[in-house]
Order: C-alpha cells, then structure tokens, then sequence
C-alpha cells in the first residue's frame, strides 16, 4: 500500500454511527435534544452561579468551571456530528481533526483533575468543617482550576505531536463520530508501539492520580461519616457528596472503558457507545446531578427569579 504521511493527507472521513440513513435520522433528532439540554443546562448553572452572591463558593466555582468544560465539550464534538448526520459530507480537514482532538483531549484531562479537585474540596468539609474557609480559600481554589487546565493542556500537546509523526496507507475513513485517538491509531499503518505507549503513560497517569485523590478523599470521607452517631447527620453529610460521587462514576467507568487498552482493539460498536457517553451523554447529566438534586442551587434560582421580578415591578 502507498503511504502518505500527515503532510499531504487531505483529511478524513467520519463514519458516523452507522450508514443507515433511518437510524441517522433517528440520531439527529436524539443528538439535537441533547445538545440543546447541554447547552440550556450548563449555561443556566454558570449564569446561576455567577448571579447569585450565596453560591459563591468553593464547591461551586468548582461546579462553575466543571459546567465550562461540559459546554466546551458539546461545542467541540457535537456541531460536527450533526452537520455529519445532516448531510452526505462526512469529510473533515486534517487541521479540523486533529484540533478536534487537540481540544478534546484538553477539556477530557482537565475535567479529570477538576473532579480531584471538587473532591478534595467535599473531603475538607466533611473531614475538617471547621478550618474549611481558611483551607480551602479562594487562591487555594484558582491553583486547582489553574493547575487542572494547565495539566491538560501540556497531555493534549503532547499527545498531539505524537500524532503528528503517524502515517497512513490508503484508508483514510475514521470508524467513529469524531476524531479521538483509538480509531486514528488504528487507521496507521506504521509502527505506532512507542507513540501508544507515551499515550497510554499519559493517560494513564492523567486517570490513575486523579481517581486516586477522589479515592483516598471519599475514603476519608465515610470513614468520617461512619463515626456520625445520628442518621440524619450521615444523611446529612453524605448528600453533600452523593451528587459528585454519581457523576464521577459515570465519567471514570466510561473513560477508562476507552484509554486504557491497545488502539488495536478498539471495536467499532462498544467504544462508540462508551464515547457517547462521556462526549454527550455526561455533560447532558452533570446540571442535573448536581443541580435539581441540590436544595441550594434550587433555592438560588427562585431568589434570582424574584430579583428580577421585584426589578420589573419597581420600572
């Protein structure tokens, strides 16, 4: 077969879901619903945040920032794939894909040291109720998130110019809705053995030390609310947590599904459901996880509701 480099690659080819138009159209609607739900969701929850002074905190500046990321998510992968859906093009450029990828893998490392940090954030007020203003103070707040988007943009450009050195034969059809770094390794066909493995240490160590803060941080955490005496006070401190537990969960268990396993094995059917997961279907759940379960971020929208009513009234 004839190789060609990235160089002179003219782009790709998005598979999709699947080549049935019946099912695609079924697709379209679904993924436009889901869309709007991430879009409406996510926007509320920050303009929330932002407007009402009592949420200005640190769970939910965390929050706030966690809500960014998941509409960045939906603005990077989803809008292709309902022009994909929508029409018979399905080619993307070679520069369209690999910054599709470039700002997923971003949004996806980050968004994992993000939940470590809304982790140690439950761990302090649970295990410490009464140093958590002084611990967790806004700088202590921005390091985190700073030192979260820092984390991953250094693992998206690495792993970018590890991709930049792959070569491809004739088949330039990616198996997939988006560009991600499974299906591309496994359109090479070169050597990819030290690019995977720098990919895997990468994200590798990107899940393992963050699920391993969130670990150690929930394992104090029921230590802790072992030791409550009355049910209602471990009701009470587990349901400050509960919400955040679900939603990593469903993020790590989906996630780790696709990265952690050899390029060679990825399989067309399982991967792309784990994919709609954590590209669609995660940032679609995280404003309901943490806000319709959350009496306080309830409680928040009635007030700025009735600002705005009283401000009507006094015109």
């Amino acid at each position: 077969m004839e190789s060609r480099n990235n160089t002179s690659l003219p782009g790709f080819i998005l598979f999709g879901l699947t080549d049935s138009e019946e099912i695609q159209r079924v697709h379209l609607m679904i993924f436009i619903l889901i869309y709007l739900i991430i879009v409406l969701g996510n926007t509320g929850v920050i303009l929330i945040i932002c407007l009402d002074p009592q949420l200005h905190t640190p769970m939910y500046f965390f929050l706030s920032h966690l809500s960014f990321l998941d509409l960045c998510y939906s603005m990077v992968i989803t809008p292709k794939t309902l022009e994909n859906l929508m029409t018979s093009n399905k080619h993307i450029s070679l520069l369209g894909c690999y910054s599709q990828m470039y700002f997923f893998i971003f949004l996806g490392a980050t968004e994992c040291f993000l939940l470590s940090s809304m982790a140690y954030d439950r761990y302090v007020a649970i295990c410490n109720p009464l140093r958590y203003p002084v611990v967790m103070s806004m700088r202590l707040c921005c390091v985190l998130v700073t030192g979260s988007y820092m984390i991953g943009f250094t693992d998206s450009l690495v792993t970018l110019l590890c991709m930049q050195s792959l070569h491809f034969c004739n088949s330039n059809v990616i198996y997939h809705f988006f560009c991600d770094t499974p299906p591309i390794l496994a359109l090479s066909c070169t050597d990819i053995h030290d690019i995977e493995i720098t990919i895997f240490i990468l994200a590798g160590s990107t899940l393992i030390i963050s699920l391993m803060t969130i670990s150690v941080s929930y394992g104090s955490i029921l230590s802790t609310i072992l030791k409550i005496g009355s049910t209602s006070g471990k009701h009470k401190a587990f349901s400050t947590c509960a919400s955040h537990l679900l939603g990593v969960t469903i993020f790590y268990s989906t996630t780790i599904f696709t990265y952690l396993k050899p390029s060679k094995s990825y399989y067309l059917g399982k991967d792309q459901v784990a994919s709609i997961f954590y590209t669609m279907v995660i940032p679609m759940l995280n404003p309901l996880i943490y806000s319709l379960r959350n009496k306080e971020v309830k409680n928040a929208v009635i007030r700025v509701m009735q600002k705005r009513e009283d401000s009507r009234q006094l015109k």
